[in-house]
């Protein structure tokens, strides 16, 4: 991954991270990491545990940066998701997956919350 990249992808997650602590989601972990990939950001939102997946973008060349979370990006998730729940002994709690879409555009950036973007994905 090429520095540009990766700090377009740790600015947008900047700019989520506060977005979400502003609409009141509390952050528990970034970044976190197993043997089945990485998730963003994991919060908490009431009584919801949420995945969060940040996309983020610095051109409209590729379409909205939350199109570039397919089906297979999906199960990648939720597989992790699973891994944190149990890793962390979270069975009780209620889990969601939401999107934050990040533009870093010339024009100031931009951020977009997508809640329930997807549904626990398998296979």
């Amino acid at each position: 991954m090429t520095f540009a990249r990766l700090s377009v992808g740790k600015r947008g997650e900047e700019l989520a991270s506060a977005y979400l602590a502003k609409a009141g989601y509390q952050i528990i972990e970034r970044n976190y990491r197993c043997i089945f990939g990485e998730i963003d950001i994991v919060a908490e939102e009431g009584d919801n545990i949420v995945f969060i997946e940040v996309k983020s973008r610095r051109s409209n060349a590729y379409g909205d940066p939350q199109l570039a979370v397919g089906s297979r990006k999906q199960k990648k998730i939720s597989m992790v998701a699973l891994n944190y729940i149990e890793e962390k002994h979270k069975h009780s709690r209620n889990a969601r997956f939401d999107v934050v879409a990040v533009k870093l555009l010339p024009s100031g950036p931009t951020v977009e919350l997508i809640k329930n973007a997807f549904e626990l994905a398998f296979g």
